[in-house]
Protein backbone atom coordinates (compact mmCIF):
# COMPACT_ATOMS: atom_id res chain seq x y z
CA UNK A 1 0.00 0.00 0.00
CA UNK A 2 1.45 3.38 -1.04
CA UNK A 3 1.34 6.15 1.53
CA UNK A 4 0.93 9.69 0.17
CA UNK A 5 3.02 12.19 2.22
CA UNK A 6 1.04 15.02 3.72
CA UNK A 7 1.94 18.41 5.23
CA UNK A 8 1.15 19.45 8.82
CA UNK A 9 -2.25 20.74 7.69
CA UNK A 10 -3.11 17.40 6.10
CA UNK A 11 -2.71 18.58 2.49
CA UNK A 12 -1.13 15.95 0.25
CA UNK A 13 2.40 16.79 -0.89
CA UNK A 14 3.07 15.83 -4.49
CA UNK A 15 6.68 15.81 -5.70
CA UNK A 16 7.19 17.69 -8.94
CA UNK A 17 9.55 15.59 -11.07
CA UNK A 18 10.49 18.62 -13.21
CA UNK A 19 11.59 20.67 -10.18
CA UNK A 20 13.60 17.82 -8.72
CA UNK A 21 15.23 17.16 -12.10
CA UNK A 22 16.26 20.83 -12.39
CA UNK A 23 17.74 20.74 -8.88
CA UNK A 24 19.67 17.59 -9.65
CA UNK A 25 21.03 19.10 -12.86
CA UNK A 26 22.09 22.26 -11.02
CA UNK A 27 23.90 20.39 -8.28
CA UNK A 28 25.48 18.02 -10.80
CA UNK A 29 26.77 21.02 -12.76
CA UNK A 30 28.11 22.69 -9.58
CA UNK A 31 29.91 19.49 -8.61
CA UNK A 32 31.24 18.98 -12.12
CA UNK A 33 32.66 22.53 -12.22
CA UNK A 34 33.71 22.63 -8.55
CA UNK A 35 37.33 23.39 -9.39
CA UNK A 36 36.32 26.44 -11.42
CA UNK A 37 34.28 27.73 -8.50
CA UNK A 38 37.24 27.16 -6.20
CA UNK A 39 39.15 29.64 -8.34
CA UNK A 40 36.63 32.28 -7.25
CA UNK A 41 37.51 31.89 -3.58
CA UNK A 42 40.65 34.12 -3.54
CA UNK A 43 38.78 36.92 -5.30
CA UNK A 44 35.75 36.57 -3.05
CA UNK A 45 37.98 36.51 0.03
CA UNK A 46 39.71 39.69 -1.13
CA UNK A 47 36.46 41.62 -1.59
CA UNK A 48 34.91 40.30 1.65
CA UNK A 49 37.97 41.02 3.80
CA UNK A 50 39.17 44.29 2.26
CA UNK A 51 35.97 45.77 0.80
CA UNK A 52 32.86 44.62 2.66
CA UNK A 53 34.02 44.04 6.25
CA UNK A 54 35.69 47.52 6.47
CA UNK A 55 32.33 49.07 5.51
CA UNK A 56 31.26 48.43 9.10
CA UNK A 57 33.73 51.15 10.09
CA UNK A 58 31.42 53.75 8.51
CA UNK A 59 29.57 53.76 11.82
CA UNK A 60 32.13 56.22 13.19
CA UNK A 61 30.75 58.85 10.79
CA UNK A 62 27.80 59.04 13.22
CA UNK A 63 29.99 59.16 16.33
CA UNK A 64 32.60 61.33 18.00
CA UNK A 65 34.97 58.45 17.60
CA UNK A 66 37.82 57.94 20.03
CA UNK A 67 40.34 55.12 19.49
CA UNK A 68 40.48 54.66 23.26
CA UNK A 69 36.70 54.14 23.57
CA UNK A 70 36.28 52.08 20.41
CA UNK A 71 33.32 51.63 18.07
CA UNK A 72 30.81 50.62 20.72
CA UNK A 73 31.56 53.15 23.45
CA UNK A 74 32.18 56.36 21.48
CA UNK A 75 29.54 59.08 21.82
CA UNK A 76 26.75 58.90 19.22
CA UNK A 77 26.18 62.28 17.50
CA UNK A 78 23.91 61.34 14.57
CA UNK A 79 24.25 63.58 11.50
CA UNK A 80 26.44 66.19 13.17
CA UNK A 81 29.46 65.59 10.92
CA UNK A 82 27.34 65.52 7.76
CA UNK A 83 25.90 68.92 8.64
CA UNK A 84 29.45 70.20 9.07
CA UNK A 85 30.22 69.19 5.48
CA UNK A 86 27.79 71.82 4.19
CA UNK A 87 28.62 74.44 6.82
CA UNK A 88 32.41 74.35 6.67
CA UNK A 89 33.67 76.80 4.03
CA UNK A 90 36.84 74.77 3.57
CA UNK A 91 34.79 71.68 2.67
CA UNK A 92 32.78 73.71 0.15
CA UNK A 93 35.99 74.95 -1.48
CA UNK A 94 37.48 71.44 -1.56
CA UNK A 95 34.25 70.04 -3.03
CA UNK A 96 34.30 72.71 -5.75
CA UNK A 97 37.95 71.88 -6.56
CA UNK A 98 37.04 68.20 -6.85
CA UNK A 99 34.04 68.76 -9.10
CA UNK A 100 35.88 71.22 -11.34
CA UNK A 101 38.89 68.92 -11.76
CA UNK A 102 36.65 65.93 -12.43
CA UNK A 103 34.74 67.97 -15.03
CA UNK A 104 38.01 68.87 -16.77
CA UNK A 105 39.09 65.23 -16.85
CA UNK A 106 35.76 64.09 -18.32
CA UNK A 107 35.72 66.82 -20.97
CA UNK A 108 39.38 66.67 -22.02
CA UNK A 109 40.83 63.31 -20.90
CA UNK A 110 37.90 60.92 -21.52
CA UNK A 111 37.54 61.61 -25.29
CA UNK A 112 41.27 61.12 -25.92
CA UNK A 113 40.98 57.33 -25.55
CA UNK A 114 38.17 57.28 -28.10
CA UNK A 115 40.15 59.39 -30.56
CA UNK A 116 43.26 57.22 -30.11
CA UNK A 117 41.23 54.05 -30.68
CA UNK A 118 39.70 55.48 -33.87
CA UNK A 119 43.12 56.54 -35.16
CA UNK A 120 44.72 53.17 -34.38
CA UNK A 121 41.80 51.39 -36.00
CA UNK A 122 42.58 53.18 -39.28
CA UNK A 123 46.22 52.03 -39.27
CA UNK A 124 46.57 49.14 -41.71
CA UNK A 125 50.24 48.26 -41.14
CA UNK A 126 50.03 45.74 -38.26
CA UNK A 127 53.69 46.13 -37.20
CA UNK A 128 53.42 49.91 -37.03
CA UNK A 129 50.06 49.63 -35.25
CA UNK A 130 51.45 47.33 -32.53
CA UNK A 131 54.44 49.63 -32.07
CA UNK A 132 52.22 52.67 -31.56
CA UNK A 133 50.00 50.70 -29.19
CA UNK A 134 52.97 49.69 -27.06
CA UNK A 135 54.22 53.27 -26.88
CA UNK A 136 50.88 54.72 -25.78
CA UNK A 137 50.21 51.87 -23.31
CA UNK A 138 53.59 52.15 -21.56
CA UNK A 139 52.87 55.14 -19.24
CA UNK A 140 50.01 53.23 -17.59
CA UNK A 141 52.50 50.84 -16.03
CA UNK A 142 54.49 53.66 -14.43
CA UNK A 143 53.55 54.69 -10.90
CA UNK A 144 52.41 58.22 -10.13
CA UNK A 145 55.64 58.76 -8.23
CA UNK A 146 57.60 58.29 -11.45
CA UNK A 147 55.13 60.37 -13.50
CA UNK A 148 55.29 63.29 -11.06
CA UNK A 149 59.08 62.94 -10.88
CA UNK A 150 59.34 63.23 -14.67
CA UNK A 151 56.97 66.21 -14.69
CA UNK A 152 59.00 67.93 -11.96
CA UNK A 153 62.26 67.48 -13.85
CA UNK A 154 60.70 68.86 -17.04
CA UNK A 155 58.81 71.77 -15.52
CA UNK A 156 60.95 73.10 -12.68
CA UNK A 157 62.46 76.59 -12.94
CA UNK A 158 65.68 75.36 -14.57
CA UNK A 159 64.07 72.37 -16.27
CA UNK A 160 64.00 71.47 -19.94
CA UNK A 161 60.74 73.27 -20.74
CA UNK A 162 61.81 76.56 -19.18
CA UNK A 163 65.27 76.27 -20.76
CA UNK A 164 63.66 75.97 -24.18
CA UNK A 165 61.32 78.92 -23.49
CA UNK A 166 64.23 81.12 -22.37
CA UNK A 167 66.76 80.16 -25.04
CA UNK A 168 64.51 79.88 -28.11
CA UNK A 169 61.61 82.22 -27.38
CA UNK A 170 63.38 84.66 -25.02
CA UNK A 171 60.61 84.30 -22.44
CA UNK A 172 60.79 84.55 -18.68
CA UNK A 173 60.79 81.21 -16.82
CA UNK A 174 57.30 80.06 -15.85
CA UNK A 175 56.68 78.67 -12.36
CA UNK A 176 54.60 75.71 -13.58
CA UNK A 177 54.78 73.84 -10.27
CA UNK A 178 54.13 76.86 -8.03
CA UNK A 179 51.61 78.87 -10.06
CA UNK A 180 48.03 77.90 -8.97
CA UNK A 181 46.72 78.63 -12.48
CA UNK A 182 48.85 75.82 -13.92
CA UNK A 183 47.91 73.18 -11.34
CA UNK A 184 44.73 71.75 -12.87
CA UNK A 185 45.90 71.87 -16.52
CA UNK A 186 49.03 69.95 -15.49
CA UNK A 187 46.97 67.35 -13.61
CA UNK A 188 44.71 66.80 -16.64
CA UNK A 189 47.69 66.55 -19.02
CA UNK A 190 49.35 63.99 -16.75
CA UNK A 191 46.15 61.91 -16.66
CA UNK A 192 45.90 62.06 -20.46
CA UNK A 193 49.51 60.95 -20.90
CA UNK A 194 49.32 58.14 -18.36
CA UNK A 195 45.86 56.63 -18.83
CA UNK A 196 44.60 57.44 -22.34
CA UNK A 197 46.59 54.70 -24.03
CA UNK A 198 45.31 52.08 -21.61
CA UNK A 199 41.73 53.23 -22.14
CA UNK A 200 42.00 52.51 -25.86
CA UNK A 201 42.14 48.77 -25.14
CA UNK A 202 38.41 48.65 -24.35
CA UNK A 203 37.45 50.69 -27.41
CA UNK A 204 39.69 48.65 -29.72
CA UNK A 205 38.08 45.48 -28.37
CA UNK A 206 34.67 46.94 -29.19
CA UNK A 207 35.86 47.91 -32.68
CA UNK A 208 37.08 44.37 -33.34
CA UNK A 209 33.49 43.15 -33.06
CA UNK A 210 32.23 45.22 -36.00
CA UNK A 211 31.27 43.13 -39.00
CA UNK A 212 33.78 43.88 -41.83
CA UNK A 213 31.00 43.46 -44.39
CA UNK A 214 29.54 46.77 -43.20
CA UNK A 215 32.69 48.58 -44.30
CA UNK A 216 32.77 46.66 -47.58
CA UNK A 217 29.16 47.58 -48.35
CA UNK A 218 29.84 51.21 -47.46
CA UNK A 219 32.90 51.26 -49.72
CA UNK A 220 30.87 49.82 -52.59
CA UNK A 221 28.34 52.62 -52.08
CA UNK A 222 31.18 55.14 -52.41
CA UNK A 223 31.52 56.12 -48.73
CA UNK A 224 34.88 57.61 -47.80
CA UNK A 225 36.90 56.45 -44.79
CA UNK A 226 35.64 59.45 -42.85
CA UNK A 227 32.00 58.64 -43.64
CA UNK A 228 32.56 55.00 -42.70
CA UNK A 229 34.00 56.04 -39.36
CA UNK A 230 31.15 58.47 -38.71
CA UNK A 231 28.26 56.17 -39.70
CA UNK A 232 29.64 52.71 -38.78
CA UNK A 233 32.48 52.92 -36.27
CA UNK A 234 31.14 55.58 -33.91
CA UNK A 235 27.61 54.08 -33.66
CA UNK A 236 29.22 50.72 -32.84
CA UNK A 237 31.11 52.39 -29.97
CA UNK A 238 28.06 54.18 -28.55
CA UNK A 239 27.18 51.49 -26.00
CA UNK A 240 30.76 51.18 -24.76
CA UNK A 241 31.12 54.96 -24.49
CA UNK A 242 27.92 55.22 -22.43
CA UNK A 243 28.97 52.43 -20.04
CA UNK A 244 32.43 53.90 -19.43
CA UNK A 245 30.97 57.38 -19.03
CA UNK A 246 28.48 56.08 -16.45
CA UNK A 247 31.27 54.42 -14.49
CA UNK A 248 33.34 57.60 -14.72
CA UNK A 249 30.44 59.67 -13.38
CA UNK A 250 30.22 57.26 -10.45
CA UNK A 251 33.73 58.27 -9.43
CA UNK A 252 33.25 61.97 -10.14
CA UNK A 253 34.36 62.83 -6.59
CA UNK A 254 37.36 60.52 -6.81
CA UNK A 255 40.07 62.29 -8.82
CA UNK A 256 43.02 60.31 -7.49
CA UNK A 257 44.74 60.78 -4.15
CA UNK A 258 48.31 59.86 -5.05
CA UNK A 259 48.68 62.17 -8.02
CA UNK A 260 47.15 65.19 -6.28
CA UNK A 261 49.07 64.61 -3.04
CA UNK A 262 52.38 64.46 -4.89
CA UNK A 263 51.54 67.58 -6.89
CA UNK A 264 50.44 69.73 -3.95
CA UNK A 265 52.67 72.54 -2.71
CA UNK A 266 51.93 75.35 -0.23
CA UNK A 267 51.37 77.61 -3.25
CA UNK A 268 48.77 75.34 -4.88
CA UNK A 269 46.96 74.07 -1.78
CA UNK A 270 43.99 76.41 -2.24
CA UNK A 271 43.18 75.22 -5.78
CA UNK A 272 44.61 71.70 -5.56
CA UNK A 273 43.23 70.33 -2.31
CA UNK A 274 40.46 67.86 -3.24
CA UNK A 275 38.25 65.56 -1.20
CA UNK A 276 40.73 62.67 -1.26
CA UNK A 277 43.60 64.74 0.12
CA UNK A 278 41.26 66.63 2.46
CA UNK A 279 40.15 63.34 4.04
CA UNK A 280 43.79 62.36 4.46
CA UNK A 281 44.74 65.65 6.11
CA UNK A 282 41.71 65.65 8.43
CA UNK A 283 41.63 61.95 9.23
CA UNK A 284 45.32 61.08 9.47
CA UNK A 285 47.16 64.29 10.24
CA UNK A 286 44.47 65.97 12.39
CA UNK A 287 43.08 62.67 13.79
CA UNK A 288 39.50 63.78 13.07
CA UNK A 289 38.44 60.27 12.10
CA UNK A 290 34.67 60.77 12.33
CA UNK A 291 34.55 63.84 10.09
CA UNK A 292 36.89 62.27 7.54
CA UNK A 293 34.70 59.14 7.45
CA UNK A 294 31.58 61.27 6.99
CA UNK A 295 33.19 63.00 3.99
CA UNK A 296 34.17 59.64 2.50
CA UNK A 297 30.66 58.24 3.03
CA UNK A 298 29.15 61.36 1.47
CA UNK A 299 31.42 60.80 -1.54
CA UNK A 300 30.19 57.23 -1.95
CA UNK A 301 26.51 58.19 -1.72
CA UNK A 302 26.95 60.92 -4.36
CA UNK A 303 28.73 58.45 -6.64
CA UNK A 304 25.89 55.93 -6.27
CA UNK A 305 23.26 58.56 -7.08
CA UNK A 306 25.19 59.67 -10.16
CA UNK A 307 25.59 56.09 -11.43
CA UNK A 308 21.86 55.35 -11.04
CA UNK A 309 20.87 58.65 -12.67
CA UNK A 310 23.33 58.32 -15.56
CA UNK A 311 22.26 54.72 -16.13
CA UNK A 312 18.60 55.72 -16.46
CA UNK A 313 19.54 58.59 -18.75
CA UNK A 314 21.60 56.30 -20.98
CA UNK A 315 18.65 53.93 -21.38
CA UNK A 316 16.55 56.83 -22.63
CA UNK A 317 19.15 57.30 -25.39
CA UNK A 318 18.85 53.65 -26.40
CA UNK A 319 21.89 52.25 -24.59
CA UNK A 320 21.75 49.13 -22.42
CA UNK A 321 23.45 50.88 -19.51
CA UNK A 322 25.34 49.15 -16.72
CA UNK A 323 22.37 47.14 -15.44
Amino acid sequence: MNVVPTSDSGTPVIDNPKVSTKKNKKWNRLWKERYLFLLLLPGLAYFIIYRYIPMAGNIIAFQDYSPFQGFFHSDWVGLKHFKTIFEDQEVIRVLWNTLYLSFLQIVFAFPVSIILALMLNEVRNSVYKRLIQSIVYLPHFLSWVIIIGIATVLLKSNGIVNSVLVSLFHMEPIAFLQDPHWFMPLVVLEVIWKESGWGTIIFLAALSGINPSLYEAAAVDGASRWRQMWHITLPALKGTIFILLILRLGSVLDVGFEQIYLMLTPFTMEVGNVLDTFVYFKGIQDSDFSFATAVGLFKSVVGLILIVGANRLSKKFGSDGVY
